[in-house]
């Protein structure tokens, strides 16, 4: 069951602004998953999330039924630095940067750095490797350069740094993908690994690749609440 005083602030929080007077009835939630409000005709599904550390500042009143609201829950924040790879992109069209940063600020974890680099292995090898000795720095997330053009060189330039490899990473990556592009999946080489306690997971350079890659896999493995296991352990023992 979700902590009972985040729910009394949430249920007060919810009240006054949708002008809905809501109790807490029966739950029976054995994975912690969902609690149900009821009002009357109404029942209110409340699914935690990991969007929300404190009642949100405004919630719009929704007349449909059932209605389905956010509640806190206590995942640890992170710290994480986006590099992303390519000979092209600027900051004002780093659009896959751009919704990485998004995608993490969403989870409430904070962003360390974030920089543009070519693709050149040694360019990508320095910069990922100052971070990797900067103990501030607990998760590397890299878009570009995972490809099999002439220069696509992020897995010849990271690999190298791994004391140990997620194969799972780049597996289960392409298995997600294959339901959205078929077997062109297999031309992408994400690969992820771990080094000096940093977690390094390198994506590919398009967007919607980039939304893969993190709402389906990497924004339940950095997510502390997330069972049976996730990574935040491992970085923050």
């Amino acid at each position: 069951m979700l902590d009972s005083g985040l729910s009394a602030q949430f249920t007060e929080h919810f009240e006054k602004e949708s002008s809905l007077n809501i109790e807490l009835v029966d739950i029976d939630n054995k994975d912690n998953r969902h609690e149900k409000y009821h009002r009357g005709d109404y029942d209110y599904k409340v699914i935690p999330q990991k969007n929300y550390d404190e009642p949100p500042q405004s919630l719009t009143p929704v007349l449909q039924h059932p209605i389905t609201v956010f509640i806190m829950t206590d995942n640890t924040p992170l710290s994480i630095a986006i590099l992303t790879i390519s000979d092209t992109r600027k900051e004002a069209n780093d659009t896959s940067g751009d919704l990485l940063v998004e995608c993490l600020q969403n989870d409430r974890h904070e962003l360390a750095a974030r920089t543009i680099v070519k693709d050149d292995i040694y360019q990508i090898r320095a910069q990922v490797s100052q971070w990797i000795a900067d103990n501030k720095v607990q998760v590397i997330v890299t878009t570009g350069g995972t490809g099999f053009s002439g220069r696509d060189s992020t897995p010849e330039a990271l690999t190298p740094l791994f004391d140990k490899t997620i194969e799972g990473f780049g597996e289960l990556f392409r298995a997600i993908s294959y339901t959205e592009i078929g077997s062109s999946t297999i031309q992408s080489r994400c690969i992820g690994g771990l080094a000096n306690q940093t977690l390094i997971f390198c994506l590919p350079g398009s967007n919607n690749a980039c939304k893969t890659g993190w709402k389906k896999i990497l924004s339940e493995q950095l997510d502390s609440t997330h069972k049976p296991c996730n990574y935040v352990g491992l970085l923050t023992r």
